[in-house]
């Protein structure tokens, strides 16, 4: 019994010095993204118009583009622009009550399915008269129609696209999710927007979790709840998006009716669902059930917010701008076009419903 002790003690201080190793490996990398952060917010006090979420991705790839991260900061930059994000996203569910969540979900379907259909079919038309290759232009469609690069990720197996493609694929994304939370805000106010419509137009016409939360916020509180959970509800495409591409790949690429249904891609609907979005609904449960105490909200909507302008400080961070240059033009057309669409379809079907 004692040599299987001290085994097991052998063995939970080796996993104990390496969970330390780890912790530090990333605290550069994190207290830079930090940094940024603390002068992002400073700036935003200055500037209420831009932000601070706004500033620290502005702040973050002005730095980048200067002094690229050195490789014993990247750990940290990484898990600050996706760990820190995320809680961040969850934190936000200590607003909403699911009664208020299931409300806006199902009042935001018409729009998101509008945009949805609009933007692939662009996608697939425009994409092949600009002669963008089927996976890049299936790729850069679903990026910019249901989540940008969680959408890319879950659907690159399926499609079996190559990794070059999905660079070009997150970096036009990319572009256009920085464009959006530079001049969403601006426009939103031109026309008047209420918090609720804006929160449902950065809902479903930005792409990326983190740019959708960092354009919403400057606009509002409110706008930022709202678009939080219309872009959860969004996220939940992915899953019958990836069955159909599943099917169509397979069908393309069968050899007979008998092999049709072995070359099927295998597709993890679990895998699909973002552990986020889950949490998200845990909290916003919690909440329901009374569960968070009122005087906690204050200080977990600070928190929330602090933390998703170091998540976007990281990701200016971790902006790789020798990419964007390498993915050429015709990627970054396509991207303007899908832009544009989702934009107009989003507004224009809010319109049509009332919602504007």
């Amino acid at each position: 019994m004692s040599h299987e002790r001290a085994v097991r003690e052998r063995a939970s201080g080796v996993a104990s010095q390496a969970r330390r190793a780890r912790a530090v490996a990333l605290l550069p990398g994190l207290a830079l993204a930090v940094a940024v952060a603390v002068a992002a917010t400073f700036v935003g006090r200055l500037v209420p118009v831009i932000g601070g979420p706004v500033s620290g991705i502005v702040l973050g790839v002005a730095l980048a583009a200067r002094i690229a991260p050195r490789v014993r900061l990247r750990p940290g930059i990484a898990v600050a622009s996706t760990t820190v994000l995320q809680a961040s996203v969850v934190a936000l569910g200590a607003q909403l009550s699911l009664g208020q969540v299931a409300r806006v979900g199902l009042a935001s379907l018409p729009v998101m399915v509008g945009t949805l259909a609009a933007v692939l079919a662009s996608a697939f038309w425009v994409g092949r008269w600009l002669g963008v290759s089927r996976n890049l232009r299936t790729l850069i469609g679903v990026g910019t129609g249901i989540c940008g690069a969680s959408a890319i990720a879950a659907v690159t197996p399926v499609i079996g696209a190559a990794s070059a493609e999905v660079a070009y694929a997150v970096s036009t994304i990319f572009v256009f999710n920085v464009g959006a939370v530079l001049i969403f805000p601006a426009l939103g106010h031109l026309l008047g927007m209420s918090e609720q419509a804006f929160g449902l137009f950065a809902g479903t016409a930005v792409n990326d979790m983190s740019s959708v939360v960092a354009t919403a916020t400057t606009y509002g509180p409110v706008a930022a709840t709202y678009a939080v959970v219309i872009k959860l509800t969004r996220t939940l495409f992915i899953i019958p998006i990836s069955l159909g591409l599943a099917a169509l790949t397979a069908r393309r690429e069968r050899r007979s009716e008998a092999t049709a249904l072995a070359d099927l891609p295998r597709v993890r609907i679990a895998g699909l669902v973002p552990r986020f979005l889950i949490g998200f609904l845990v909290v916003a449960a919690a909440n329901t059930a009374g569960l968070i105490p009122d005087g906690w909200h204050p200080a977990l909507s600070q928190a929330s917010g602090f933390g998703i302008t170091v998540a976007l400080a990281a990701i200016g961070l971790s902006t790789d701008l020798g990419a964007l240059r390498r993915a050429g033009h015709r990627p970054l057309v396509l991207g303007a076009v899908l832009w544009i669409v989702v934009c107009l379809t989003s507004l224009g079907l809010q319109h049509v419903t009332g919602t504007l």
